[in-house]
């Protein structure tokens, strides 16, 4: 299996490629600020044949280049219905000032073809069974990514850190909530690929980040691996 990750733009969010192996179909996860060259790389290196785009959440370090990237291959995006409005108005993501500053005559747009996660759901693709857990906090659609030892946390879970709450539509105890029913109950070995920065584990979060001291697993979801 191939999972390729660079960090892209001025953000540094990282952006994900999967594949089952080298010449076959694959998937995007969070393809940022100008990510199209990172991608463009890592398709060529491997000859793989994206099939979708997936968003861990609607920010805008995260969807920069979801339309364009989805109307150069022809190919669906996938994201949360809470957080479908950010692909066109990411604004509303960002507090004004920042917005005002960040933005300025830029216009965002929709690709042709969006598709809707719910929580719970095992997305089919690229020969990949992933399964989508809803992980509201950072932002009302946050969403992560799972596969067996493998969990893409967007901006819920970093090395030593969570996913800010102080934006529209976050909100702390929510976050708390969602790492107690999303990550925790899951194998210490679990490898966590983050929104930004280092991989880690599930066992090394939960011995040291200090965000998830006394929290306890609540009951993992009902569905899915």
């Amino acid at each position: 299996m191939i999972i390729a990750g660079f960090p892209a733009g001025s953000f540094a969010a990282n952006c994900y490629l999967l594949a089952t192996g080298p010449g076959t179909e694959c998937l995007i996860i969070d393809p940022g600020q100008d990510a199209e060259p990172g991608i463009a790389e890592i398709v060529d290196r491997y000859r793989l044949r994206p099939v979708a785009v997936l968003a861990t959440h609607g920010h805008v370090d995260h969807i920069w280049s979801v339309a364009p990237v989805c109307g150069a291959r022809g190919i669906p995006a996938y994201i949360h219905p809470a957080d479908r409005a950010l692909l066109t108005d990411p604004a509303r993501g960002l507090s004004l000032g920042p917005a005002q500053q960040l933005f300025g005559g830029l216009t965002f747009t929709e690709p042709d073809d969006v598709r809707e996660l719910t929580d719970g759901m095992t997305l089919d693709l690229a020969g990949l069974p992933l399964v989508v857990d809803h992980a509201p906090g950072h932002t009302p659609g946050s969403v992560t990514f799972r596969l067996p030892g493998t969990l893409f946390t967007g901006d819920l879970l970093f090395a030593g850190s969570i996913g800010r709450t102080d934006l529209p539509g976050g909100d702390y105890e929510t976050i708390l909530a969602s790492l107690a029913r999303v990550c925790l109950p899951l194998p210490d070995e679990t490898v966590v690929l983050a929104g930004h920065g280092p991989q880690t584990t599930i066992g090394t979060e939960r011995a040291r980040n200090p965000f998830l001291a006394g929290l306890a697993p609540a009951r993992g979801p009902a569905t899915g691996l």
